[in-house]
């Protein structure tokens, strides 16, 4: 008995009168098929090159492509990229506007850019930034303890009213229940943060207001860096189908992953909670229970 021929002793013809199939045929398919092949091959490579390099446009994809072994021209990249709506990565996105600065209520001077922290609940953050859904914009309001970046006041709604950011702030107040005069509240120039309800909210809890210069970022740095760790690990990964589905998915993110979880580089590498536990054991807590009671009006 003879040894079987390997796959690679079959030849053309062989392998057409197994299949019973004419070698025209065979020969005709493959003309059809190749090229197809070669031109998911292009589609493939111009994928991993656009989304590795999002700013590149068709010429630049064309040059990196030759670089990497493939002989097309820009015509037939700039074709391919229209076909896999690549092209759309490189227009800018529409971004909400989220601070409204032209209003008449009062402006208070930043009081944080000359804090040091030395404990919790010295230095509040708070902020509001835009979530995309599927058909709406949602808008989500955040309130951060500056000492420990942990997320202690949050929420999310379609309207971004006065309404928002206060029921971030009251979540913070039940959670924290700071003690008079000891705490600094610092956000934006917007109106939601400057009218009368906030306000208000922050003088009945002797909580001292602070805002930031006009259009200067850095001033809430803390706030700006937990926007974007947001959006990158979360928000920017999601297709929310509604503002209940967005509310879900950003909650468990911020109390379970971002709180509890994600290390934090200030934090010498350790999440928010976990660097809060260890502070309030220290010892330190109680000294600065000492110090507000040393230095807080009757």
């Amino acid at each position: 008995m003879s040894a079987p021929l390997s796959q690679g002793d079959l030849t053309v013809a062989r392998m057409c009168m197994l299949a019973s199939l004419g070698r025209a045929g065979y020969y005709r398919d493959w003309r059809d098929s190749a090229p197809r092949e070669e031109d998911m091959a292009v589609r493939d490579a111009i994928q991993r090159i656009a989304l590795a390099h999002r700013f590149y446009g068709y010429r630049r994809i064309t040059k990196e492509l030759g670089r990497t072994g493939f002989a097309v021209n820009h015509k037939r990249v700039l074709r391919l990229m229209r076909l896999d709506n690549l092209l759309c990565l490189r227009k800018r996105p529409f971004v909400p506007v989220t601070t409204n600065a032209n209003h008449g209520w009062r402006v208070v001077p930043n009081l944080a850019r000359s804090m040091i922290l030395t404990g919790l609940d010295q230095l509040w953050v708070a902020d509001i930034t835009y979530v995309r859904m599927r058909e709406e914009f949602s808008y989500l309001a955040i309130v951060l303890d500056a000492f420990s970046r942990r997320v202690i006041g949050w929420a999310l709604d379609v309207q971004m009213d006065v309404h928002l950011p206060l029921a971030a702030l009251i979540m913070a107040l039940e959670a924290r229940r700071p003690a008079p005069f000891s705490l600094v509240h610092h956000s934006d120039r917007g109106v939601q943060y400057a009218c009368a309800d906030y306000t208000e909210e922050l003088n009945r809890h002797a909580i001292q207001s602070s805002m930031s210069r006009p259009a200067n970022p850095y001033d809430n740095a803390k706030a700006e860096s937990f926007m974007k760790t947001l959006k990158t690990e979360e928000v920017d990964a999601s297709a929310y189908r509604d503002c209940r589905q967005a509310r879900k998915a950003i909650g468990h993110f911020l109390e379970e992953v971002y709180n509890r979880q994600r290390l934090h580089s200030a934090l010498n590498y350790r999440p928010p909670a976990e660097f809060e536990a260890q502070w309030l054991s220290s010892g330190a807590a109680a000294q600065q229970r000492l110090t507000i009671g040393a230095t807080t009006c009757p």
